[in-house]
């Protein structure tokens, strides 16, 4: 895990006769069929349908590449097919308890600390100082070094990855995890600066789709802690946006869609240019629904010089095709929901575990609508998903009748009633309190 989380953060590539790789790929190169034989073997737990569906829209992208790019078809395929299962592999195999969980979320905190002086640095000369060390080492190259305007009269910060957005994209998942799920875990002063920091070093991207994951984020846990007595929060926040929907879609001469986007970017200008990727998107769709258009050109306005799409869901959809799209939004919803509707009350550990790992996924899900995600941090993206998976199974500790009457229990059998034989009490295996996974039957082996 921690090998993984310092091939995305630290972005080292070399050139391999006519292939370009990366120290993430190596390691998904090395990794990530052993992973998924494991897994589908059910060496780590319960099979999901969320496991075969999305290992299904990686061999449909590999179908609708063949369609479309035959020529290239087996190199991308390399590239993206392990970075997307390869991340979610790792974390379905490695993290699978609260405690590697916590580990997890203490090492992207200091990750993002970390890379925070060199951020403050690029913010105000533009010039990301890691990238260019990295490639003044003979024999290595790295990410593009991203060359766009300022905001705010403020250089835009990639720092290590390829995109501003990516770095924005990164800090924003570490946020609730820093808050909330590290409640307990870390003192509370570090908890609010290091939140605080991680919340300061994605505003650095000056990335409208980072800012957005933040602040939903903000506005779950400030809902969270107003209505913490009321059981049906979430519920009446599901019916306030199910509300809000109807009602600009009734009052506005713009479509919801359209509203969001002006709301979720720095510009009107920006709001306009995605709805009509948007909207030309779509006409991409609909004219190849079943293969996409593979890595071909998308059909876009002349004016349109740019072939860029903001928008991760949509970019599924033209490339790979509606199966694409289907499969992979279907696994991730159904991962989601599963998630949600667990009930942890008692633990408060796992509760806030939870809570902090839905946060992420809700923000990141509205981000990645205006946004477009590859490389290292596609990968880091289905990497936390596969994190929070083991919590569909997990099972919370149990307090004892005992201690929940406020009795303490007997040190020692009583003397009048017999206890069990010394010899059955020598033999008889010790149970836990609690079990974090319901234990599985081992098979019978058969004797020769």
């Amino acid at each position: 895990m921690s090998a993984y989380l310092l091939c995305v953060a630290v972005p080292v590539a070399f050139d391999l006769g006519p292939l370009t790789m990366t120290g993430l790929r190596v390691l998904l190169l090395a990794l990530t069929v052993p992973l998924a034989i494991r897994l589908f073997m059910g060496h780590f737990g319960r099979v999901f349908l969320t496991d075969i569906l999305f290992t299904l829209h990686i061999l449909w992208a590999g179908a609708a590449l063949w369609v479309n790019n035959p020529d290239r078809a087996v190199e991308q395929m390399g590239s993206v097919g392990v970075e997307f299962l390869g991340g979610y592999m790792i974390a379905r195999a490695y993290v699978r308890s609260p405690e590697v969980f916590l580990a997890l979320c203490r090492r992207l905190v200091l990750i993002v600390l970390c890379i925070l002086p060199f951020s403050l640095y690029e913010l105000m000369t533009g010039r990301p100082i890691v990238v260019e060390m990295i490639y003044r080492i003979p024999g290595l190259s790295s990410v593009e070094i991203v060359t766009i305007p300022g905001r705010m009269e403020l250089e835009r910060v990639q720092a290590t990855f390829a995109h501003p957005i990516h770095y924005g994209l990164f800090c924003s998942v570490a946020f609730s995890l820093a808050f909330v799920a590290l409640k307990g875990v870390s003192s509370t002063p570090w908890r609010y600066l290091s939140s605080g920091l991680v919340a300061f070093s994605g505003f650095m991207a000056l990335s409208s789709g980072a800012l957005l994951a933040v602040v939903l984020q903000v506005a779950l846990i400030v809902w969270a802690s107003i209505f913490v007595g009321l059981k049906s929060r979430w519920w009446l926040l599901v019916g306030l946006f199910a509300l809000g929907y109807v009602a600009i879609d009734l009052l506005s001469t713009r479509s919801p869609i359209r509203v969001f986007m002006s709301y979720a970017t720095f510009s009107a200008h920006n709001a306009y240019w995605r709805g009509i990727i948007f909207e030309w998107g779509m006409k991409n769709v609909w004219g190849s629904p079943l293969f996409g258009i593979g890595l071909n050109d998308w059909v876009r306005p002349w004016y349109m010089h740019s072939g860029s799409m903001d928008n991760f869901w949509l970019v599924m959809a033209v490339r790979y095709g509606l199966p694409g799209l289907i499969l992979l939004a279907v696994g991730y919803m159904l991962g989601l929901m599963h998630i949600m509707r667990r009930n942890f009350e008692g633990d408060e550990r796992l509760t806030l575990i939870r809570r902090a790992w839905v946060f992420t996924f809700l923000g990141l899900s509205f981000t990645l609508c205006t946004v477009h995600v590859w490389t290292s941090v596609y990968s880091f993206v289905f990497f936390m998903f596969g994190a929070g998976m083991w919590l569909i199974l997990v099972e919370p500790e149990k307090t004892q009748p005992a201690a929940a009457e406020g009795r303490r229990p007997p040190s020692r059998p009583s003397a009048a009633v017999p206890s069990q034989p010394p010899s059955a009490v020598a033999h008889r295996p010790s149970q836990p309190s609690y079990t974090r996974f319901p234990a599985s039957p081992q098979p019978a082996r058969k004797r020769d």
